[in-house]
Parts: C-alpha cells; structure tokens; sequence
C-alpha cells in the first residue's frame, strides 16, 4: 500500500475548471480525478465559462448524448461528438478573447496541442489538460495525480472517499463547502483522517473585460497575471481586499 503522502483531495475531473478547483489541487499530496462516478449532464465535466467582452461566454464540448446515451454513464465513459468541429472553434475564441493578455504567448503554446486532436473519451482529454494547467501555467510540482477508475477501490458514497484517501496513507481530507451535506464525517473520523473544506475567498484581479466575474476558468486569471496567479488563489487576500465567492465544488 503506497503511503507518506498526507493530504487528499477527490474531485471530477472538469473542463479548464475555475481557480478553486487549482486551489485543491495545490492542497492536495494526492489528487484524485472521481472518473467512475455517474456522468452529471448540466455540470461541470464537459463545460466552463470564460470573460468575453460582452460577458461570459460558454465553452461547451459536445458528448454523445443523442437518446440520452449519457443517462447512466460513469464519467470515464463519456465520448465526445466526433461529428462537431469543437476542438478549432474553442481554440480560435480562446485566441480571439486571450491573443492580447499579457501571458497569451507564453502559456499558448501548453495549452494549443490538447486542440489539434482530441481523444474519443472527455476524460482523456480534460483531465491531462487540467494537468498541464496545474504543472505548466501554475507551477503546481508537488502533487500526484490519478485517477479513481485505475485504482480498484469500491465502495459507496463516504466509505469509498475514505477507502481512496486511506490507500495513500492520508491523514487529510480536503473537500469543497458543497460536500458538507453528504459527507459522513465519522467515517472518517474513524479512520484517523482529519476533514476540512474550502473556503473560497479570493481577491479580485485586473480582469480585462470589466466588471469582474468570478466564476470563469482558470484560464482568464493565468493569461492575465500569468506567474503572479498564486497570488490570486492559494496565498492570503491582503487585508481590506475585496472578496468573490466561488460556485464549483
């Protein structure tokens, strides 16, 4: 059984997630993508947001869902709509939106090849993206990431959370405010695993399209302040900062 490492976080994988999904990541030893739980339709898991000038803009990638063929799927069985030319429509509006921040041509060249052919299932693509979010653009190089679909852990709802942290030796658990109302804290409890939740109060940035919006992708915030966005996630707002409220996890 692997150990040593302290803190763990389990979240689905999203698509180019906000910055509080990072704000785990960097908290967490181990990262888990929860890949094999039901596919949620209306989330997360194949759509962000992103700061146009007229205000947000949907990003959304297209999964074959004619008949419902996502109804009961787990998320690692999701596949993308191979009939639709997202992948170049996504990329071109993130260029038309971004091309003029600061930090575009720096971090483009991480984030464009993920366009030019992407897999058959969503999460080979969102989750090495997310990925590379998290070790290229925001200097994220302690944590280890996996994926729960590999791991031949079972279990239902709260035992399954725990079972997952307990194989990496974790004596943390770090969950989003949202978890509150299905975790069974006991559980982990008795398995010597201390639980704590997010706290999503960030500052502000310079947002190039005023009035600032909170709830975007991470992508707005890096190619805007590029390395300085710890700054805007896991480091202290300065005192008397203005705060926003996340929405995700």
């Amino acid at each position: 059984m692997p150990a040593g490492n302290n803190t763990c976080v389990i979240l689905q994988p999203s698509y180019i997630p906000w910055r509080g999904y990072f704000h785990q990541i960097h908290e967490a030893d181990v990262f888990i993508f929860y890949d094999d739980v039901p596919y949620d339709k209306h989330g997360w898991r194949n759509r962000n947001r992103i700061k146009a000038p007229g205000g947000c803009q949907w990003l959304t990638i297209p999964v074959i869902s004619k008949g419902n063929v996502t109804h009961g799927l787990r998320i690692d069985e999701v596949s993308i709509d191979p009939n639709q030319r997202w992948a170049e429509k996504h990329w071109r509006t993130i260029q038309q939106i971004y091309g003029r921040a600061p930090f575009f041509a720096r971090y483009a060249p991480f984030i464009e090849p993920f366009y030019r052919q992407p897999p058959s299932l969503l999460v080979d693509f969102t989750i090495p993206l997310t990925i590379t979010i998290a070790r290229d653009l925001l200097g994220i190089g302690h944590t280890r990431f996996e994926r729960s679909s590999r791991l031949g852990i079972s279990g239902t709802k709260t035992s399954r959370l725990v079972a997952l942290a307990s194989f990496f030796g974790a004596t943390r658990y770090v969950s989003g405010p949202a978890a509150r109302e299905y975790i069974d804290e006991r559980q982990f409890q008795d398995a010597v695993i201390a639980v704590e939740y997010m706290n999503y109060d960030y500052v502000g940035y310079p947002q190039r399209f005023p009035p600032f919006e909170p709830a975007v992708s991470v992508l707005d915030l890096v190619f805007t302040v590029g390395p300085d966005a710890g700054r805007y996630i896991w480091e202290r707002p300065a005192a008397g900062a203005a705060q926003v409220q996340g929405v995700e996890g």
